[in-house]
C-alpha cells in the first residue's frame, strides 16, 4: 500500500492530535471536530491504528471534558448553566431547550446529545446541577461519545478514498491549502455567530428590569407573572412569588385578569421568554414584556423565591 498524504499527515501528528482536539471541543470551544474523526477513520485503513483504537481515544476524551462539566454542575448548580447559555455560539442551545429534554429523557438524553449541536456540554453540566447518579451519567455518557466517535471513524474507513483524495489536493496547493483550511474554519466560525446575532435580533423587544417589576409589585400594579421554565426547573429552583406557569396560563387564558404581563426564564438572552412573550402578543396578551435577567437577575437582586 502506497504512502498517502493521510498517512504522512497523522504519522506526524499521531493519535495524540486526535485526543487533543475532540477534548477541545468537547470541553466548549467551536471547532468542527467531526472531520477529523472520519479523517483518522480513513488513516485506519491506511496503515494507522485501529478503527477501535482511534474510537477508544476520541472516547476517553469526550468523557474526561464531560466529567469535568458534571462536576461543575454538581459544585455550582445553574450558574453553570448561565454561563454556558451566555457563552454558547448555537442559538437554539439555551438552558430550556436543554432541560425540556432533560426533563422528558433524563440521562438517556446524554446518547444521541453530541449529534444536537449546543446540547452536548449543556447535558452533562445539567446531569451534575440535578445531581445525577454518576453511574448512570458514565453509562449513557459513554454510549453517546462510542456512537458519535465510531460513526465518524466508521465514515472516514469505508470512504478512505475520498478523504485521502482530499488530503492530496490540499497538499498539492502547499501554503494555499493551509490558507484555504484556516478560511474554512474562520468561515464556520462566522457563520455561527451570524446565526446567533440573528437569533438575538429577532427576539430583540422592550425588556422590563427586576427593579422595575419589584417597584410595580410593592405598588400593587395589576401584573400577570408568567414563568416560562420548564416544570423541572420551577421544582428546582423555585420561582418568583406570584407567577404563575406558562402551559396553566394557556389553559384559563380566556378567564385571566387585566393588567400586564411580564415573562421570564432562565436565559441570560431572555430566548425563552421573548418567544413566549411574542405568542402571548398573537393570542391577545397585552402589552406583554420579557424580564430582564430572567429569575437569576431577580435571585442576584435579593429578591425572594418560592418554592
Amino acid at each position: 500500500m502506497r504512502i498517502s498524504t493521510l498517512t504522512a499527515w497523522f504519522g506526524h501528528v499521531g493519535i495524540l492530535a486526535v485526543f487533543v482536539l475532540v477534548f477541545t471541543e468537547q470541553v466548549g470551544l467551536p471547532l468542527p471536530v467531526y472531520p477529523v474523526l472520519v479523517a483518522a477513520g480513513a488513516w485506519s485503513v491506511r496503515g494507522g491504528p485501529s478503527l477501535v483504537q482511534i474510537t477508544a481515544i476520541a472516547v476517553v476524551a469526550c468523557l474526561l471534558a464531560d466529567l469535568g462539566w458534571y462536576a461543575a454542575g454538581w459544585r455550582f448548580g445553574s450558574r453553570v448553566l448561565r454561563a454556558m447559555c451566555r457563552l454558547s455560539l448555537e442559538p437554539d442551545s439555551c438552558v430550556s431547550d436543554a432541560e425540556h429534554l432533560f426533563g422528558r429523557f433524563g440521562s438517556r438524553v446524554l446518547v444521541v446529545a453530541k449529534f444536537i449541536p449546543g446540547l452536548g456540554a449543556v447535558a452533562t453540566a445539567m446531569c451534575g446541577v440535578v445531581r445525577g447518579r454518576l453511574s448512570g451519567f458514565l453509562l449513557y455518557d459513554s454510549i453517546g461519545a462510542a456512537l458519535w466517535a465510531g460513526s465518524g471513524v466508521a465514515l472516514g474507513s469505508i470512504f478512505h478514498d475520498a478523504v485521502d483524495d482530499v488530503f492530496s489536493e490540499l497538499a498539492a496547493l502547499g501554503r494555499v491549502g493551509g490558507l484555504l483550511i484556516l478560511a474554512l474554519l474562520a468561515a464556520f466560525l462566522a457563520l455561527k455567530l451570524w446565526r446567533r446575532h440573528q437569533f438575538l435580533r429577532q427576539l430583540r423587544m422592550s425588556r422590563i428590569s427586576v427593579q422595575e417589576l419589584h417597584r410595580l409589585r410593592e405598588e400593587g400594579a395589576p401584573l400577570l407573572l408568567v414563568d416560562a421554565r420548564p416544570s423541572a426547573s420551577r421544582a428546582r429552583d423555585g420561582m418568583i412569588p406570584g407567577a404563575i406557569a406558562f402551559e396553566l396560563l394557556l389553559e384559563g387564558a380566556k378567564n385571566r385578569r387585566g393588567g400586564e404581563v411580564v415573562v421570564y426564564c432562565a436565559c441570560p438572552n431572555e430566548a425563552s421568554a421573548a418567544r413566549i412573550a411574542r405568542k402571548l402578543m398573537s393570542l391577545g396578551f397585552h402589552p406583554v414584556r420579557p424580564l430582564a435577567g430572567g429569575i437569576h437577575a431577580w435571585q442576584d437582586a435579593g429578591f425572594a423565591l418560592v418554592s
